[in-house]
């Protein structure tokens, strides 16, 4: 053991008050040269430990040999290693002031991890050759609010597997063969990681982190994972990934107890634990898990190019009584529900994210009715760039799950957005937490029969995507898998076949997002008023809906109709804004779709006759269970 050290004392100063967001270049393990003597600086977190040192392949898992020193008062133990080397395991063996506690932790900044279930750390460099940087220096404007963003979410481990190997991990590597390929054959304008984090169970889908630090070693290498972002940006695809400061697991390798002290977690378990997850709860109000947390988000958007970080249970994290009953919780200060230090954490968050990465977004998974979650933070918000719509989508699969006989009684289900679709920045998410327990696929929440399933399908589609907000669909539902989606194998690829209704919705997606991603009106306006309106809200007897989506200048109109029942609807006349020509643009029902071909032979004039408040109006053939896109062509 030799001295050296990575910290200054302006690190040790930042790290204190909760201000450093760098400490992925300090803490954890760094191969380095220190005269002339290649080794391996180490550093860790363990304030109330009375001594740590490092065990590993280099000494034989000796906890006699490479103590680390303590660094003042910080709290931090580090020490220079010489023999050690990059690929070596380790972990640090702590010994704790208290209660005799003596326990082996991987490293809380690990950049590498044995694959699972083994729990060591792996020393290494996470040195990248980027190919991206046309990417990187035009991603700021392609993340902007007025740009279309279409999400394709993916869980790596279950996208694709290949013939003969289903029962192995694939590797990034050929991830990033096939999964870039399709998702520029879909059109999606991004992807979304469910964590790419380092996590012990498996069945978690990565929501159950110990390495905050390490993408999953399951896959490949850190740099093989960097292959994967990178060759998504270099074919114009932005990256998302999913991010759980909410919770961490109770695994003894990780950071739970860590020192003999509830250290990361709160003490108190009526703060400090989800009884949903079974897992601890971080203590936001002190400051070093501040920069624990923040130095993670910021070493995803900095060593890993992501263009995006998805913040997990939002709402677990803003309300201390969350899934708890009377007396199972504490109040906070003012004898009220809300968690004021995650909320001045998300805000610190938000913040240095922004001043830092302000090319790339933050999106809220926030559930409830909290004011102001994608909101600046100056004027009392959270600060995130956008937040799921979750009562959108409980309100929309309520809706489409019902026969459509009895639909014309739940009308509300689907014209309520309304009255508050403009009060955040939207993202309509149609995610995996919708296909699994029980909650049955995308296209088995469809009623009726195999073809009105498939129609049905197409107009959930073609309504998410005519509304204001950006697009999220998790993998499968492109292309109505039959089954839930289960982490342990691979997507039913084998359903596709071209010219059966699976191809048909498949290709209704792909000409979505591709129309979607041209077409300003789609996607300018999403978050002001003033590219909305409605021109028939009402017709619940019918079951359809009419509404305008307009560019940022008004200069160009699209009118989107639906017909939410399998009977056809001839001479259906709408009131329109302007007189001429509407083309149709997009029709669910057309044959290349596996639809009937009911439809309005490319486009309609319009008549003299005032209609839904408007002077002039069109006749139009509603087909069967179907979403209509008209473009005004003057």
């Amino acid at each position: 053991m030799r001295d050296f050290t990575l910290l200054s004392s302006d690190d040790l100063h930042w790290f204190n008050e909760g201000t450093h967001y760098h400490l992925y270049n300090n803490l954890g393990a760094h191969p380095i040269v220190y005269k002339d003597v290649h080794g391996v600086y180490f550093a860790v977190w363990a304030p109330n430990a009375k001594s740590v040192s490092v065990i590993g392949d280099f000494n034989n898992w000796d906890i006699t040999r490479d103590h680390l020193k303590l660094r003042g008062h910080s709290g931090i133990w580090e020490g220079f290693i010489p023999g050690a080397s990059i690929g070596n395991r380790y972990k640090y063996h702590i010994v704790s002031r208290f209660h005799r506690y003596t326990v082996n932790k991987a490293d809380p900044f690990g950049f590498f991890n044995e694959v699972p279930p083994a729990t060591a750390s792996i020393v290494w460099d996470i040195s990248y050759n980027w190919g991206d940087k046309l990417w990187m220096e035009k991603r700021k404007e392609l993340n902007r609010h007025d740009k279309p963003i279409a999400i394709y979410e993916v869980h790596l481990g279950s996208f694709f597997r290949e013939h003969g190997k289903e029962n192995q991990y694939p590797r990034y590597a050929k991830l990033a063969e096939i999964l870039v390929d399709y998702v520029k054959k879909m059109g999606f304008t991004h992807v979304e990681f469910l964590p790419v984090m380092e996590h012990p169970f498996y069945g978690s889908w990565g929501y159950q982190i110990t390495g905050f630090f390490a993408p999953t070693s399951r896959y490949g290498t850190p740099q093989d994972f960097m292959y994967l972002v990178d060759c998504l940006h270099q074919n114009g695809i932005g990256v998302i990934v999913d991010w759980v400061p909410s919770h961490f697991p109770c695994d003894e390798h990780g950071l739970a107890y860590f020192d003999g002290t509830h250290l990361y977690e709160h003490a108190d378990m009526r703060k400090g634990f989800h009884p949903d997850w079974n897992s601890y709860i971080f203590n936001y109000g002190r400051y070093e898990v501040k920069s624990f947390l923040i130095s993670s988000a910021f070493m995803w958007l900095d060593k890993y190019h992501i263009d995006g970080l998805r913040v997990d249970a939002v709402a677990s994290m803003l309300y201390l009584d969350y899934s708890r009953k009377q007396g199972e919780w504490l109040p906070n200060q003012y004898g009220g529900k809300e968690n004021i230090e995650a909320i001045d954490f998300l805000r610190q968050f938000n913040t240095s994210v922004y001043k830092h990465f302000p090319d790339v977004q933050t999106y809220a998974e926030e559930s409830t009715a909290w004011p102001m979650v994608s909101r600046p933070t100056y004027v009392g918000g959270l600060g995130f760039g956008f937040k799921w719509d979750m009562g959108w989508m409980h309100d929309t699969l309520r809706y489409f799950s019902k026969d459509p006989i009895h639909r014309k009684y739940h009308h509300n289900d689907l014209t309520f957005r309304g009255m508050y679709a403009f009060t955040e920045n939207f993202v309509l998410s149609l995610s995996h937490d919708e296909v699994v327990y029980g909650k049955g696929s995308m296209i088995r929440k469809m009623p009726g029969d195999d073809w009105q399933k498939f129609a049905n399908l197409r107009a959930l589609y073609g309504f998410q995507y005519s509304l204001s907000g950006k697009k999220l669909l998790f993998m499968g539902g492109e292309f109505g898998q039959w089954d839930e989606w289960n982490h342990e194998k691979s997507l039913d690829w084998h359903l596709v076949k071209e010219g059966n209704l699976h191809y048909g919705l498949q290709r209704w997606v792909a000409d979505l997002n591709r129309f979607y991603r041209t077409e300003p009106t789609l996607f300018e306006t999403d978050n002001s008023p003033e590219g909305f309106e409605w021109i028939d809200c009402n017709d619940a007897e019918n079951s359809t809906l009419s509404f305008i989506r307009k560019s940022a200048d008004g200069s160009q109109i699209l009118l989107a109709v639906f017909n939410l029942t399998p009977v056809p609807r001839y001479n259906y006349r709408l009131g329109v804004p302007l007189s001429g020509w509407w083309n149709e643009v997009l029709n669910s029902d057309a044959t290349c779709y596996g639809g009937s071909g009911h439809g309005n032979f490319g486009g309609v004039p319009t008549q003299s006759m005032g209609w839904h408040y408007k002077k002039d109006s069109i006749l139009i053939t509603l087909p069967p269970l179907s979403a209509l896109f008209f473009k005004y062509a003057g």
